[in-house]
């Protein structure tokens, strides 16, 4: 249900110039019972001047008249032919002042790992300016030696939705103008709860390669080629017969 502009004052007026029941009050003006008998009582909204529904054309005086002989109906706000079609308009993320320090780190994180992220999706995920975007970018930012890249979701400046939802949108409209994403971009499009599910992908060690085709059959291929090989002390115990021909050949 709609509520009238200045509803507070629209509850004082109600209250000092009508009968209806504190409960109609409260129901149309978006308050609690309690607070328009406060009103009632001088204890609440003192000092406010009661601001008139009907000279700004939210009611009617049928509608007033209509609610002071029955106290169960409820107020209905004028129609206002002016406000049809009309939205709310939607401002800038709202960042709290504790959190503000720590949207660089955060834009730094999406240029790094989302290059396809846009700076008006930037703006929107960490509530920021797209001159902070570009100085971030073209690292001309007055900070940037101090900046270390934090994701924003870690930081409470986004939900992990809303920056999934984004990635996905970047994605699309990328694909749709036909460039092709590498696996390292793919690979990025997996949210943060799948990547924490999967299995690490095994890895061989570079230093090590080669080793997996090692087999046990290979390995007693090996131990018979090294017992072919002389041991090292066969060469220093010679047999006494070759000792005796050489020390006649000496003598001779």
């Amino acid at each position: 249900m709609n509520k009238p502009i200045m509803a507070k004052a629209t509850a004082v007026w109600l209250a000092d110039n009508t009968t209806i029941t504190f409960k109609q009050i409260a129901d149309f003006c978006g308050l609690h019972e309690l607070e328009v008998q406060g009103i009632a009582d001088g204890d609440v909204a003192t000092g406010v001047k009661g601001f008139d529904p009907i000279a700004n054309n939210q009611l009617t005086q049928e509608e007033i008249d209509a609610a002071e002989k029955d106290p169960l109906h409820k107020l209905q706000l004028k129609f206002n032919p002016a406000a049809v079609g009309e939205e709310k308009r939607r401002g800038p993320r709202y960042t709290p002042l504790s959190k503000r320090q720590d949207r660089p780190a955060a834009i730094l994180w999406l240029v790094k790992f989302h290059p396809e992220l846009s700076d008006g999706q930037i703006s929107k995920l960490v509530g920021t300016t797209k001159p902070t975007i570009q100085s971030i970018r073209d690292r001309s930012h007055w900070n940037i030696s101090n900046i270390q890249p934090i994701d924003p979701v870690a930081l409470g400046l986004c939900k992990q939705s809303e920056l999934d939802a984004a990635v996905h949108k970047a994605a699309a409209k990328k694909a749709s103008e036909g460039e092709v994403m590498s696996d390292e971009e793919r690979r990025k499009l997996v949210s943060t709860e799948q990547s924490l599910g999967a299995d690490p992908e095994p890895r061989i060690p570079t230093a090590i390669s080669g080793l997996e085709t090692f087999t046990l059959s290979d390995k007693s291929e090996r131990d018979a080629e090294d017992s072919d090989v002389p041991d090292a002390d066969s060469f220093f115990n010679l047999p006494d017969s070759a000792g005796d021909d050489s020390a006649t050949e000496d003598d001779d």
